[in-house]
């Protein structure tokens, strides 16, 4: 029986190219957090299923890849990363100073049917903070959230950040008479009313309340508590308030919220939401291991969306581009032009890449056309010519093909200053 050569469905292969953007977004991802003091933690990939029923209910587990391990363990792939983070500051959070601000980027998984934006593996990107109640650390991890889209290209005209109050819609729905086993249905509902505006009407209707009043509250951003306005003040004198709109639609479906809730989206795509979170105060509390409730905001941004926003988006995709031929491009390909000259062109490989600048060379005997070739394959920035004139060497820029020989001792700052995208056309230095 033949193996199929395909990745399971909703799975991917990372070819070198989509693992390069990967590692660009994983590397804004890293910058931005370390600018914002963020210490990287990780965890496990997998875990016991009684975690994720804790913070979701028994119907989490129809988007788990869950089973059985060999010591009868009933053991999921994590689905998110939240819940292994409350378990671990529960169990460890005395041993650390407060606030905890801590990140992570981990690889995970969801029994789901795959669509645009959402595959059943993804990495995720999450940042929280534990241990202050302070509108102040909502207003970091959304300042954070906005950094991060910067970092990535997006202008607020392509990204906005969708700030709410889930409190707020708590308290609406109490005056509105809904005992506490109805608040979770009718939150549900909100959450999903801007895909499902046909139904939501009935759906409320069912509930005792009109979607009249509904409307009326959302349009009204004074019905959202002090928390958000603390937190809108705090991101404009930041600067960032053109990133911003209060917009009392977003409620976030996971129940454990308990206060400011944020969403982040693209304007002109239609894309799913790029990235999500806000407060939840009583997860280490439910999850075990604390007496009372530990403050705590968070949010998570998936590689999938972003990588489709990077794409489709010229700013973002040239800064994307940028980055690749920094990171990814030769600084040189050695061109062997004499065979008996090869020891030498060997030496000169490993003295450049000693040197710290990205190096390739034919490993065989190859014709000197040839080589040129997969130096502009490689999109290297320069050829170097290692032939019987030795060790003056011929240096060719392959971007203008302009060119000079200079003494093998000076080849080194000669490719640095090739590193500079500014350097004018034509320039060789030496």
């Amino acid at each position: 029986m033949s193996v199929s050569l395909k990745p399971l469905k909703g799975f991917r292969d990372f070819l070198p190219e989509t693992c390069a953007v990967r590692n660009y977004i994983f590397a804004c991802w890293r910058s931005v957090a370390g600018r914002y003091g963020f210490s990287e933690w990780e965890g496990p990939v997998l875990e016991p299923t009684d975690l994720y029923r804790k913070k979701s209910g028994d119907e989490i587990t129809a988007q788990l890849f869950n089973f059985e391990d060999k010591g009868e363990r009933e053991v999921a792939m994590r689905p998110e990363l939240t819940p292994s983070l409350a378990r671990i500051v529960a169990r460890e959070g005395r041993a650390f100073k407060k606030p905890l601000k801590w990140f992570e980027i981990g690889q995970c998984f969801r029994y789901e049917a795959p669509q645009d934006g959402r595959l059943r593996e993804f990495y995720q990107f999450n940042c929280d903070i534990f241990g202050e109640a302070s509108p102040a650390a909502d207003a970091e991890l959304v300042a954070l959230a906005v950094d991060l889209v910067r970092e990535l290209g997006f202008s607020p005209d392509e990204v906005t950040v969708r700030l709410s109050d889930r409190a707020a819609w708590v308290r609406f729905a109490e005056e509105a008479g809904l005992t506490d086993d109805r608040v979770t249905e009718f939150l549900q509902i909100i959450d999903k009313m801007e895909r499902a505006k046909e139904e939501t009407p009935a759906k409320l209707e069912a509930l005792g309340i009109s979607m009249e009043k509904v409307e009326a509250f959302m349009a009204d951003p004074s019905g959202a508590s002090e928390a958000i306005g603390a937190v809108v003040e705090d991101l404009t004198a930041r600067g960032m308030a053109d990133y911003i709109t209060v917009d009392l639609g977003i409620v976030r479906g996971l129940a454990y919220y308990t206060g400011v809730v944020f969403e982040v989206f693209d304007k002109k795509l239609g894309k799913r939401a790029v990235a999500g979170g806000g407060r939840y105060d009583d997860l280490c509390e439910l999850i075990g291991g604390r007496k009372a409730a530990m403050p705590a905001c968070g949010f998570a941004m998936g590689d999938v969306v972003i990588a489709s926003l990077i794409e489709l988006t010229p700013k973002a995709n040239a800064k994307l581009t940028e980055f690749l031929s920094k990171e990814y491009a030769p600084d040189a390909y050695v061109v062997v032009a004499a065979e008996e000259r090869r020891a030498d062109a060997l030496a000169l490989v490993q003295k450049l890449r000693t040197a710290g600048l990205r190096v390739d060379y034919a490993m065989v005997k190859t014709k000197i056309p040839k080589q040129f070739q997969a130096a502009e394959y490689l999109q290297a920035r320069a050829a170097v010519v290692v032939g019987d004139s030795y060790p003056t060497v011929q240096v060719k820029r392959l971007a203008d093909r302009s060119e000079t020989e200079i003494a093998e001792s000076a080849l080194i700052s000669t490719l640095e200053a090739l590193r500079d995208p500014d350097l004018p056309p034509g320039t060789l230095l030496a």
